[in-house]
């Protein structure tokens, strides 16, 4: 096993906190297997944001530039959490250096600098340096046990699909402009939160295989150029001069998958919805549904049941269920479980495999950088179809 890691996060907005936060807690999951952490180094091109990062999760320093990273022969793991298009030459850099990568989604901006990404990955490994990608939602112990409802025959033939994923960041017209609001269509919504929708659709119901019905909306057409740095969803500190918005509010789509059929829908629109990702489960046997807004339990339903009591019932989650014991101070029925635990269980996953211990002995691998390039052309395949107006179309 390595003596130590050191360990370093590009970008210190709120994905980045939830990085930093993760690599603090990781070693405080589990058994105690993990090396000693090492937290080197937050890098932010914004000084002061970097800088109250970097002190808050108690790292070592601040970086301005994300060189120094790179440059940094004590420094071994490093999170890319970055906007999209600035994925590729950041990540290149670092495997070049020999560093292990954990990149969060959607892996880039064009499926182009993916594809050449998961190149520049498989040479990587080649040398024995990792590059993985952060799909937390996979972490989740209520997905996990509603995949465990299928794969043991519970809820019989998967028949159909329901998501959801609805946030309201972008329902003022007052938020300001960034990068989160250009780029092509498919770019927006669906690849901000649809990204997360897609894997977990694919992770319950099984490869997608054509997509049909794809449409988006474009509701807040023009947004105010930010007077300062836009960090996270802020809003405010905005000038009179407006900018087009280039991509989609709303986006929602049909997909054939290889159990069942579904329907996805995601917006960064719907007002009153801060962070509303649900998803509903149909089979011959029964159904479950599991919210983001009530994580800690999942509903379940089951033919067997007398019919004067048919209907849902609520289980809470507990060790009994998937990636729940062993993962919390407390982890016992009820405690619950919130999103920021999702990012602690992918750090320390990826510690795991970087310091080499064994799979059966391990959390569930994060996923790899061709898993990342099937994610954006799943989404693409959803913007073609839109572009034809709903016409059906096989993914790749």
């Amino acid at each position: 096993m390595t003596a130590s890691l050191g360990v370093a996060v590009i970008g210190a907005g709120m994905a980045g906190k939830a990085h930093a936060a993760a690599y603090r807690a990781a070693s405080t999951l589990y058994k105690p297997t993990l090396p000693p952490i090492r937290l080197a180094s937050i890098a932010d091109i914004n000084v002061e944001l970097g800088a109250e990062a970097a002190a808050r999760y108690g790292f070592e320093r601040h970086d301005s530039d994300w060189r120094a990273i790179v440059d940094d022969d004590g420094i071994d793991v490093v999170s890319v959490v970055v906007a999209n298009f600035l994925h590729r030459e950041i990540v290149e850099a670092l495997l070049a250096a020999g560093k292990h990568v954990l990149c969060e989604k959607p892996l880039s901006d064009t499926i182009d600098d993916a594809r050449a990404m998961a190149e520049a990955a498989r040479a990587a490994a080649d040398r024995g340096a990792l590059a993985r990608i952060g799909y937390s939602y996979l972490r989740a112990p209520g997905i996990a046990f509603i995949r465990s409802l299928i794969d043991d025959g519970r809820l019989g033939d998967v028949l159909h699909f329901s998501g959801r994923y609805w946030t309201d960041y972008g329902c003022r017209p007052d938020a300001p402009m960034s990068w989160r609001y250009q780029g092509p269509a498919g770019s927006g919504a669906l690849g901000d939160v649809g990204s997360h929708l897609s894997y977990i659709a694919e992770y319950l119901c099984g490869d997608v295989q054509r997509v049909s019905g794809g449409r988006f909306h474009t509701s807040i057409t023009e947004r105010p150029k930010p007077l300062g740095a836009v960090v996270g969803h802020t809003r405010g500190n905005v000038s009179d001069e407006l900018a087009p918005v280039e991509n989609d509010d709303y986006a929602t789509f049909n997909a054939q998958f290889e159990r069942c059929v579904g329907t996805l829908e995601v917006s960064r629109v719907a007002a009153g919805h801060p962070n509303d990702l649900s998803l509903e489960i149909f089979g011959s046997k029964g159904a479950a549904r599991w919210s983001q807004t009530n994580p800690g339990q999942v509903e379940v339903m089951l033919h067997d049941e007398q019919t004067d009591l048919a209907g849902y019932r609520t289980v809470p989650l507990g060790p009994e269920h998937p990636h729940y014991a062993g993962g919390w101070a407390m982890d016992a029925p009820g405690v619950g479980i919130g999103q920021n635990d999702l990012f602690v269980h992918q750090a320390r996953a990826f510690l795991e495999e970087v310091a080499g211990i064994p799979e059966a002995e391990s959390l569930p691998r994060c996923r790899t950088f061709d898993d990342g390039v099937h994610n954006m052309e799943f989404l693409a395949a959803v913007a073609e179809s839109a572009a034809r107006g709903g016409s059906e179309i096989t993914v790749r």
